[in-house]
């Protein structure tokens, strides 16, 4: 069986990014950047004032009380066409551009106007006091986001600020998802004896949009070598071919049988627990991973192998996989020589750190635990048995 490593490695060395394409910038929110992103301007783009007050020369204000003379307002967006003289001062808004011959801004709480003057009380201003230099935030040229980024609400902001209004963004992957059993029903319908409703699709397409992917989803196929071709003729043009169940070896395993002539199979068999039965190939021009039918086994494997597959394809610079060491709750036995990934609770702990509890049921049919479980502890091949409070390795879920 080939080690979890080897297959990650495998499974993403002949993926590349897909083409970029224009976005609109309503349209960006959770998109990945194709490439990166300059300011086609500057901002602010002139000196302005940060606060409510006066425009003046530090140097009339340097001993208080000082009375100036007011020669006009300026509000945001606007331009005071003359300069600030020794003994002058312009009422000015917060965003204003500050006036030429002005240096400091004197707030009105320490101001006191009467008619056509104004007096400064307290507070005396130093020269660039309350003024926000042009080009604070970023100027003309600079790039602000660059490509790889998933884009945030807060990056679109920023980017309309640049003054952009498209943005060229990775193709979403499209990803065909092809469930396969005579048990399973779709969700909705009344199982008959002996069948179970399809959940993983459901689950597995979630994570395909959340991690920047797109579905189509093909249904369900019945143990039925022709039915299992016919279908996945479906997955042509899609960028991941992803089938459920089927990829062990039982007489109803028929994947790799129905899809002989036309799978190109790279791997079959990981030494990890859950998810030993999974296909690695290409069916016809389309890179297939054959996922096992247990729910559990499935959406495990889809954190370990699609996650990274998908990101690949986006030209992502996000880390498929948060690491990090943790005190354990409850003891672990020794592991054997497969890599296990345990169903767990991250938690903070009393002493201001965290710690991991690993649910005592750990069958992979099981959903419940899985959707309580916000972490996965990675346990290596032959990991010895482990001691409650000793450090264990977590893999955080969405």
């Amino acid at each position: 069986m080939l080690s979890v490593a080897h297959a990650t490695q495998r499974v993403l060395a002949n993926l590349k990014p897909l083409a970029g394409e224009q976005i609109p910038l309503v349209s960006a929110l959770g998109r990945v950047l194709a490439s990166s992103v300059r300011a086609k301007r500057t901002q602010p783009p002139l000196d302005v004032s940060a606060m409510d007050g006066y425009a003046v020369k530090a140097s009339d204000v340097a001993k208080l009380p000082a009375k100036l003379k007011i020669v006009g307002s300026i509000a945001a967006g606007q331009i005071f066409a003359g300069a600030i003289k020794t003994g002058e001062a312009a009422r000015i808004f917060t965003g204003a551009p500050v006036p030429r011959g002005a240096d400091t801004i004197v707030i009105q709480e320490n101001a006191k106007a009467e008619g056509a003057t104004v007096e400064v009380i307290e507070g005396a201003a130093p020269t660039g006091k309350h003024i926000r230099r042009a080009g604070l935030d970023f100027r003309d040229g600079d790039v602000l986001l660059n490509a790889g980024h998933k884009l945030t609400a807060r990056d679109i902001a920023l980017a309309a600020a640049m003054n952009h209004t498209r943005l060229d963004c990775r193709r979403q992957p499209r990803v065909a998802i092809l469930a396969t059993g005579d048990e399973l029903v779709p969700p909705g319908t009344v199982p008959g004896p002996g069948q179970i409703v399809a959940s993983t699709s459901a689950g597995l397409g979630a994570d395909v949009i959340h991690w920047g992917g797109t579905v189509r989803d093909l249904g369900i196929a019945h143990d039925n070598i022709t039915e299992i071709r016919f279908k996945s003729e479906a997955a042509l043009g899609a960028d991941l071919f992803i089938t459920l169940g089927g990829a062990s070896v039982g007489d109803h395993d028929l994947i790799q049988k129905a899809l002989a002539e036309d799978l190109d199979v790279a791997f079959w068999k990981i030494a990890m627990r859950p998810g030993k039965p999974l296909i690695f190939g290409r069916y016809k021009s389309v890179p297939f991973l054959g996922l096992p039918g247990n729910p559990v086994s499935a959406m495990v494997c889809a954190q370990v192998f699609l996650k990274p597959m998908l990101l690949a394809l986006l030209g992502s610079s996000e880390t498929a996989h948060r690491i990090r060491e943790v005190r354990l709750t409850s003891p672990l036995a020794a592991n054997d020589q497969r890599q296990d990934y345990i169903r767990s609770l991250l938690r903070p702990s009393s002493d201001g750190g965290a710690e991991v509890e690993p649910f005592p049921v750990q069958d992979s049919s099981m959903l419940r635990p899985l959707a309580a479980a916000n972490a996965l502890i990675v346990r290596p091949p032959g990991d010895r048995a482990r001691n409650v409070g000793e450090p264990v390795t977590v893999m955080t879920l969405d």
